[in-house]
């Protein structure tokens, strides 16, 4: 089913992280980063906005996008989390619609870049610069 005609990646998407470890030892569910939704509201200017979230976090979105094969986003998200800011760099691009594909639905893919450190919740810091690679496919439109 091709896209649906609105700016580009703007939509209600299902956020996935994962750490880059190239050693298939490592079980699947230890690479996970972090998980979301991801709500991007883009305009005619190309830019865009929104958020990344889950229950009790939230970083508000800013950037931009360009058209293109593939097109491209660029965003970054900030906010404070327990009371310690948290920014995050977000690079994707939009998989294009493939020939003859069962069931395809729309996707993000890309990197996240942590930009400064934070508290880890354990007692440490989780250190700025971390990348890790994430995916994000669009939520089913809503006619409501």
């Amino acid at each position: 089913m091709p896209y649906r005609n609105e700016f580009l990646g703007s939509g209600l998407w299902t956020y996935r992280s994962l750490l880059n470890n190239p050693d298939l030892s490592v079980d699947f569910d230890s690479l996970e980063f972090g998980r979301a939704k991801l709500l991007i509201e883009a305009s005619a200017d190309g830019l865009l906005k929104g958020k990344v979230y889950d229950t009790g976090w939230e970083l508000t979105l800013k950037g931009s996008f360009q058209y293109g094969n593939p097109s491209v986003l660029w965003f970054q998200g900030a906010g404070t989390v327990n009371g310690s800011p948290w920014v995050y760099d977000y690079l994707c691009y939009i998989v294009p619609f493939i020939p003859n594909g069962v069931g395809q639905v729309q996707a993000l893919v890309g990197s996240v870049t942590r930009a400064i450190p934070h508290p880890d919740g354990r007692g440490g810091t989780s250190p700025a610069g971390v990348v890790c690679s994430f995916y994000a496919v669009r939520q089913p439109y809503s006619t409501k």
